[in-house]
């Protein structure tokens, strides 16, 4: 997949073991779905983030990025493709109300990312840990049982409730710690960190979004679209529009 921009060429190789997205941004760029969108949302040691079909006719001041497609695609999350630099992952929305980490059917992002340490990455283990249990807790209380109790801990969770929301997540303690031992918590290899420390990347991502491709030639264009001037939402001061076309290479 070749993204052409006012930067550069970004040109992006797919993997074939996730199957499901790398066929949809085929059909997706065949049928010039990503023509003229924009690079909405920018991060700098983050992400670049694009593929809303909302952006194509977006105003300047218009808040860009709920745009989507009419479907989502199940999760294809992979432990052997991480978010390294240059990794292409698809975007999605947030565990409270997709605990199944489907990915968008368009929005995807490009890993800019940062060096990481050692010891940050062992911060970053116990972060994803806190992060698989909340996890759990909100696909616990997405039961069609629980439907009150969800309620309950929706309501105090927007008041800012901290006494009422630690009552009800020891209620549920003991079935999310019986959860959690079915799932193997988060921990990286010998090369994974090397990768970070050397690379760079955003390795808190691994195990939630759905890598299924990286960066070829042209991650120089990357670096120069991440520091572009943003907004206070990220988006570019000064739109940038990609075109994507295909290019069938074998590796």
């Amino acid at each position: 997949v070749i993204i052409s921009t006012s930067y550069g060429v970004i040109k992006l190789k797919l993997y074939d073991d996730t199957p499901i997205h790398k066929h949809n941004i085929l059909k997706l760029v065949r049928n010039g779905v990503y023509d003229s969108l924009l690079f909405h949302r920018i991060i700098n040691g983050f992400m670049i983030q694009g593929g809303d079909p909302d952006s194509k006719r977006a105003d300047a001041n218009q808040i860009i990025g709920n745009g989507d497609i009419g479907y989502t695609l199940p999760a294809e999350i992979n432990p052997l493709h991480f978010h390294k630099k240059g990794a292409l992952a698809a975007a999605r929305q947030g565990d409270d109300v997709n605990p199944d980490k489907r990915s968008s059917g368009c929005q995807f992002s490009i890993v800019h990312g940062k060096k990481f340490a050692e010891l940050d990455m062992v911060t970053v283990e116990s972060r994803m840990a806190g992060q698989l249990k909340q996890s759990l807790i909100l696909k616990y209380l997405g039961k069609p049982e629980n439907i009150e109790l969800k309620k309950r801990y929706t309501f105090h969770q927007q008041a800012r409730n901290n006494d009422s929301l630690n009552f009800i997540n020891k209620q549920v303690h003991p079935i999310i710690e019986a959860e959690m031992k079915n799932h193997k918590l988060h921990k990286f290899s010998k090369e994974e960190k090397l990768i970070y420390s050397t690379v760079g990347g955003s390795p808190h991502l691994d195990g939630n979004y759905t890598v299924f491709g990286e960066v070829m030639e042209g991650i120089e264009v990357v670096d120069k679209i991440a520091e572009a001037e943003v907004s206070d939402n990220g988006r570019p001061i000064n739109d940038i529009r990609m075109k994507v076309t295909l290019d069938v290479i074998k590796y």
